[in-house]
């Protein structure tokens, strides 16, 4: 069989996925908590998206760029400051910001205020690299730069080390 012929064949419906407030997978790292709304499991692994709030002063990760997927940020309250190569954005809510692969970013909460952002992953891989930092955490173990590091590239993701 042809892989066309493949792709061409019936293919069973999606079944519809509702994750109602208070439900979703919880990750906790740090000052920042996740709730994963989808995990890739109801998208055929192409999307992931998840929600996170960013408690006040909260740094983000280290600068960063990913080889395989597309980020975005829909800020829902508060302001995210978004830092590409050596350029801030102070974003507010009802902002989106795409992050394509390649481009090194983070972000932070620099503000007294909480800050929650709606997250997409595309593709889903992105997410158990958090479900791997809180599985270390959980564990005992320290989230030290290389844990960090190394995590990192098992999803297709560098450090960031120039701000341009």
């Amino acid at each position: 069989m042809t892989e066309e012929a493949a792709t061409d064949a019936p293919q069973p419906a999606p079944a519809l996925s509702v994750v109602r407030p208070g439900e979703g997978e919880a990750i906790v790292l740090g000052t920042t908590r996740m709730r994963v709304l989808e995990d890739g499991s109801h998208t055929g692994h192409r999307l992931a998206i998840a929600e996170s709030v960013l408690a006040p002063h909260t740094q983000g990760p280290p600068q960063h760029r990913h080889a395989r997927h597309d980020e975005g940020f829909y800020v829902l309250s508060g302001t995210v400051r978004f830092t590409v190569g050596a350029e801030d954005h102070d974003v507010s809510a009802g902002t989106l910001v795409m992050v394509p692969p390649g481009t090194p970013h983070t972000f932070a909460n620099p503000t007294d205020r909480p800050a929650v952002m709606l997250s997409t992953f595309t593709p889903d891989l992105y997410v158990q690299y958090f479900r791997d930092l809180q599985e270390a955490l959980d564990g005992g173990r320290p989230l030290t730069p290389r844990a960090n590091l190394d995590a990192m590239s098992r999803y297709a993701t560098e450090p960031a080390t120039e701000r341009a």
